[in-house]
């Protein structure tokens, strides 16, 4: 049993949201971290990069995620029931770098067909050493996780540094880079990507306080979109202001602003008229228009306040995803989210719209509402039959976020993960049109169908999902028998544990066999 005084603090959980970052430390020997970098200066010297398989080639690395520094700091931001993703890896550093500028600005390759706002993933950057600037510890530009353009000046570049046992918990899409290592010696770091598996339904840390206070020193202020996942977080739907005398100015004046030159207060009034609510709901179509807006920060806050003015903004929003640009639809998306089960007949339509990227957002936003969005789960098992392999990823991966409370959701899962595997080859191509360069997922069907079944096989039957999963354990996509190794081993029924037992009889990893082994 984690220890709570392990979990974050309001504090932490609230810069994490509008950061995107926090600093901790494992207080663990310095032996230990010691005798792990003599085995990584090993494994990089005499056999290269081992990649996915740094962890079985140098094991003592688990003791690092094993903590309950780092449990309480992974349970709060994804659940107690989060999932250690099988990639991994160990960047090095060299001595005298000389690569210009150390690197370059860039968010890590994602693993689901879209982005989240929301914490589903993360990312921990862990030193096996002590950690200074002149050594290139990874720069993280605070508060950019949201963002898809990389802002430059706009943002803050930051080095976090330390004693050994020094980590940085990231959402995954803060922007960062590899800055120089100047010294005479090698730099290692740990990246670990975590994934959550369910929707929250109650706060995983030690939450004090309902009101969100939020950190300084962001490149944008995003009120509302930051309530929306601290809301999300606590289990909660965002209230709506009902209104007060005193919102007259308030409403008066953020309208005037919506339309000035000036892209930063365009962006603060949209984010006013979202806190004010309902009362805002005569500026829909005004905070429409800004979802084209060419600054991206202004655009985010508009599509946010949409979500929060009332039916008018869904009705916007609807409208946006329907018939806007391919952009403005995406930023349409973000914003509906936060609407909730009021969003979903409007979803309902749009998943029949005859364009592919529409009916890919729609289920993508149905799979954010989550277990609330229950009665979207007939058209998204229709589908799973759509002629876009990225409508159909959308919808697999929904159908796991929304669960099997309809008994409809796993037998669909079991069935499309199945027929997935006919055919499949090594150099499988794909038609998504949305993450088309994911060259490193083969099988993105089964690959989703897979990560879905981990999120909900317990609540199906298991005979049948065990059936469904042993035949993954072959498939050509690493990925695809990794999640399904893992959903394996979440049912831990005695048919479950007998197919992973025969499966792991010819993949057991010996960490001490190498190429300079003889036996």
């Amino acid at each position: 049993m984690l220890d709570s005084k392990y979990l974050l603090t309001d504090e932490q959980m609230l810069q994490f949201i509008a950061k995107g970052y926090l600093v901790l430390r494992n207080d663990l020997p310095l032996q230990l971290h010691q005798s792990v970098m003599n085995e990584i200066y090993h494994v990089f010297h005499e056999e290269g990069n081992p990649g996915n398989n740094i962890l079985p080639r140098v094991p003592d690395i688990q003791q690092f995620f094993d903590t309950p520094v780092v449990k309480g700091a992974l349970t709060s931001v994804l659940g107690p029931d989060y999932y250690m993703h099988p990639h991994r890896h160990c960047h090095y550093n060299q001595p005298k770098n000389q690569t210009p500028g150390g690197g370059q600005w860039h968010k890590d390759g994602f693993w689901s067909s879209m982005r989240s706002h929301r914490p589903w993933w993360a990312m921990i950057f862990y030193y096996t050493h002590d950690i200074t600037e002149e050594l290139g510890p990874t720069a993280i530009m605070p508060g950019t996780q949201y963002y898809e353009k990389f802002i430059g000046d706009r943002g803050e570049t930051l080095l976090p540094t330390g004693k050994a046992g020094t980590m940085v918990l990231v959402h995954f899409d803060l922007w960062h880079k590899a800055t120089l290592n100047v010294t005479d010696l090698d730099r290692y770091m740990l990246k670990f990507q975590f994934v959550r598996l369910r929707a929250p339904e109650y706060p995983s840390w030690n939450h004090q306080s309902k009101e969100m206070i939020v950190p300084e020193g962001t490149p944008a202020v995003h009120l509302n979109l930051w309530q929306d996942v601290w809301d999300w977080l606590r289990g909660e739907r965002t209230a709506r202001h009902g209104g007060t005398p005193s919102d007259a100015a308030r409403l008066s004046q953020a309208r005037q602003d919506l339309t000035t030159e000036d892209a930063d207060a365009r962006g603060r009034a949209a984010d006013e008229l979202g806190l004010l609510g309902e009362v805002a709901a005569a500026s829909a179509s005004a905070l429409g228009l800004l979802l084209n807006d060419s600054v991206e920060t202004t655009a985010l806050n508009a599509a946010y306040a949409l979500g929060h003015v009332g039916p008018k903004g869904v009705e916007q929003l609807i409208g946006h995803i329907a018939s806007g640009t391919t952009l403005v639809a995406e930023r349409a998306a973000y914003g509906l989210q936060g609407a909730g089960a009021e969003a979903v007949p409007g979803l309902l339509k749009v998943l029949e719209h005859k364009d592919e990227k529409r009916r890919a957002l729609a289920a993508f936003v149905l799979g954010m509402i989550g277990p609330s969005a229950g009665e979207a789960v007939p058209s998204l098992i229709a589908s799973l039959q759509d002629e876009s392999e990225w409508v159909r990823r959308n919808a697999i991966e929904a159908l796991g976020m929304i669960g099997n409370a309809s008994g409809q959701v796993v037998p669909s899962l079991t069935k499309i993960l199945e027929q997935s595997l006919l055919g499949e080859t090594e150099t499988q191509k794909s038609n998504d049109t949305y993450a088309s360069n994911q060259s490193y997922i083969i099988n993105k069907i089964g690959y989703t169908a897979a990560l879905s079944l981990l999120r909900t096989g317990k609540e199906g039957d298991a005979k049948q999902v065990v059936r469904s999963l042993a035949q993954a354990l072959h498939s050509k996509d690493r990925y695809v028998r990794a999640y399904a190794a893992e959903a394996l081993t979440y049912l831990r029924t005695e048919e479950a544990v007998d197919v992973l037992i025969r499966y792991y009889r010819t993949s057991r990893w010996c960490p001490d066999t190498n190429k300079a082994s003889t036996f």
